[in-house]
């Protein structure tokens, strides 16, 4: 994780999203310590990163700029007039998709105050207090219950909505707040990476099972099978908890790697679907891993390679959001949740 989020800095210095003093500090934050940070730089291919120990003073990620909204994989045009992706020879197929959003905004969002769904900041307990945002339908029923899991970013604005489009398509969402146990993704600010970066797997999946214990006592949760979806950091997050927990059927990962080693993936009983952009060649490097022992497994396992679509496609308030790619894979998302916990 120290190298997946170190690599996301350097990218997102790469593509001028932040001053290379600020990437030097991020990095230095994440990796614990100067030679770290300089060997990480120079997997990179960064040809002055022994200037990593030239930053006076710092030993953690700087507080003064805000940290970006999207990952940096190289913005690609491609052509218009997406199609959504669909399955060949038991594998992948990408659709095309356009690398701008339209001038109509995101298509997908749905408002905090939208009649059809109640959402608000809750809190449960884990070996903390866990900060957390639930959705619901409005209406009286009964309905799967889904975890929402926040990129490297922590528990925003954007998450809440992608909860409430959970709500809206009849789950009930709970987005726990992974930087709980620092204080929350608002107190740590500005090295809520670093956190993440040096967190222990085993503490985030911990609190990650207890939102699952938290949804499963929500009024009206169809009880027995739920579901998980991440993005980024949360992506990779979403597979740890599909292989911790039993009681996941259905995972989606957008843009995630796949856990080091991959052979933990042979414990999960969930339906795993991985949504990858075509141009985010540092996570899909990690796709063949997972593939190998989903298949040898036996285990139920597809993807979809978006086309023309950097990392963090989905997040309409970054750079990188692309309004063709987004719309498709959040229709196949529903379509496998709809498959596997509400059929």
């Amino acid at each position: 994780m120290q190298r997946y989020l170190g690599e996301e800095m350097y990218e997102d210095y790469q593509e001028g999203l932040m001053s290379r003093r600020e990437m030097l500090r991020r990095v230095l934050g994440i990796c614990g310590g100067a030679a770290a940070a300089a060997a990480l730089l120079a997997a990179c291919g960064d040809s002055t990163s022994a200037t990593a120990t030239s930053v006076p003073g710092n030993t953690a990620p700087s507080t003064a700029a805000p940290a970006p909204t999207a990952a940096s994989a190289p913005t690609a045009a491609a052509e218009p007039g997406a199609a959504a992706p669909t399955t060949a020879a038991g594998a992948t197929t990408a659709p095309v998709a356009t690398a701008q959003a339209s001038s109509g905004g995101a298509p997908l969002s749905v408002a905090a105050d939208d009649p059809a769904v109640t959402g608000s900041d809750v809190t449960f307990q884990s070996a903390t207090t866990v900060n957390a945002y639930l959705a619901r339908p409005s209406a009286e029923g009964s309905y799967p219950g889904v975890v929402v899991i926040h990129e490297n970013r922590g528990l925003t604005d954007h998450i809440r909505d992608v909860a409430r489009r959970l709500a809206k398509a009849g789950y009930i969402a709970v987005a726990p707040d992974l930087a709980s146990r620092a204080g929350g993704t608002a107190q740590v600010g500005g090295q809520v990476q670093a956190y993440f970066a040096n967190a222990k797997p085993e503490e985030l999946v911990a609190d990650l099972n207890a939102a699952v214990d938290f949804l499963s006592k929500q009024p009206g949760i169809a009880a027995g099978k739920y579901g998980v979806v991440g993005f980024c950091f949360g992506g990779a997050y979403t597979l740890r908890l599909a292989a911790a927990n039993p009681n996941m059927a259905a995972a989606v990962c957008y843009y995630g790697v796949t856990p080091d080693p991959a052979s933990q993936m042979s414990a999960t009983n969930a339906a795993i679907l991985g949504q990858y952009g075509g141009n985010d060649q540092r996570v899909n490097s990690t796709i063949p891993a997972l593939e190998e022992v989903m298949q040898s497994g036996g285990k139920t396992y597809k993807k979809n390679i978006y086309d023309g679509a950097n990392h963090a496609f989905n997040n309409d308030t970054g750079q990188n959001y692309n309004e063709a790619a987004a719309v498709a894979a959040w229709k196949a998302t529903l379509d496998w949740f709809g498959q596997y916990l509400k059929a």
